[in-house]
């Protein structure tokens, strides 16, 4: 197993796989194991079906026991279009054959939408947890808004049997307050039924990208964007991946900062970077998932690359879809297999 990670790796095999982190100490974490749910959950506010429908999250595919997830989203139906989303594999209009992938795959959870979920919900919903996304961003205004609003209720995820309901906010947005305290509500509610929470803590502001650097996947500001994910009750946070630790706070003299964040407690290697993300959810309390981003040239490489730098920074799984389903059925499943492999690796180690 530990071969083929280090072949998906290619030259940066070493670099990931054998760092040492100096910044926040891995012995301040709470890193994911079997027992989370016991020793974490258990002592929060939420109730006995909230532990019940995460432990069955936990339980479910290749990664069952281990406390790492990975789950397979498709909602890109809405925020990218259908055509553009499955064009490259028309199979994946059909909601079924989402909810097969995501089994055959050996996941732990599918999310999509209201619409796709529900019309399969007496076939799969006791087969394989569902994450239903109550929110999308709507993209056939023209012009393009980017808003992110409600298409969905947590009754209806309840009703359908889901294990958990997803929603993003998009921070740093002209209508990031309203979506706040629409999701803040949710999660609430999502709660007293016993719903799993996930929230995708996305950024998005046009002065947030320059010359310098794109700071929507800057370390501090996604790392912040997540603290307030955990804030309003985000039972789990998805996250992309930082790339840069130049500093959005600092460079674009907005919010408040302080030196040692770019210096003590990150650096510009991609796990430092990823466990400052981790650090923000409660010191990992509340799981990590990173995105496993568009699908590219090298998708079983970048999607194990992202797997390791997830797990060794403390994270707690890979959500990854555009790069499973755009493929057919078996290549899907074996970059899906892919992935987990370095969360069953024992030789993956926290950094």
């Amino acid at each position: 197993m530990l071969d083929k990670i280090k072949s998906a790796l290619g030259a940066e095999a070493d670099s990931l796989l054998n760092h040492v982190s100096k910044t926040i100490p891995k012995e301040t974490l709470t890193i994911p194991g079997p027992n989370y749910v016991d020793e974490i959950f258990s002592k929060t506010d939420r109730n006995n079906s909230v532990l019940k429908n995460f432990q069955s999250i936990y339980n479910t595919g290749r990664l069952a026991g281990t406390g790492y997830l990975s789950i397979l989203p498709v909602d890109q139906g809405i925020e990218h279009s259908a055509g553009a989303s499955f064009a490259k594999n028309p199979a994946y209009f059909d909601p079924e054959n989402i909810v097969k992938l995501a089994i055959e795959g050996g996941c732990n959870a599918v999310a999509s939408t209201l619409g796709v979920l529900g019309l399969v919900s007496r076939q799969y919903a006791h087969k394989i947890p569902f994450v239903v996304k109550i929110n999308h961003n709507e993209l056939l205004s023209y012009p393009n808004k980017f808003d992110q609003i409600l298409f969905a209720n947590v009754e209806q995820a309840f009703d359908m049997g889901a294990a958990a309901v997803g929603a993003t906010i998009y921070f740093g947005s002209d209508e990031s307050s309203r979506q706040i305290q629409e999701i803040s509500e949710a999660f609430h509610r999502a709660h007293e039924l016993g719903l799993v929470t996930i929230l995708w803590a996305y950024l998005r502001n046009d002065n947030f990208k320059n010359d310098k650097a794109d700071y929507h996947i800057a370390t501090d500001l996604t790392g912040q964007a997540n603290h307030l994910a955990a804030t309003i009750q985000a039972d789990i946070v998805k996250q992309k991946l930082p790339e840069t630790n130049l500093g959005g706070f600092r460079d674009l003299k907005f919010g408040k900062k302080d030196d040692k964040m770019y210096t003590d407690l990150s650096s510009e290697h991609p796990i430092d970077m990823a466990r400052y993300q981790v650090a923000n959810c409660y010191m990992g309390k509340i799981g990590l998932i990173n995105s496993g981003g568009p699908s590219g040239s090298n998708d079983l490489g970048d999607a194990v690359k992202a797997a390791v730098i997830n797990k060794r920074a403390g994270g707690m799984g890979l959500i990854s879809g555009r790069k499973a389903f755009q493929k057919p059925m078996k290549d899907g499943v074996a970059l899906l297999n892919a992935i987990q492999d370095v969360y069953l690796s024992k030789d993956v180690t926290i950094a």
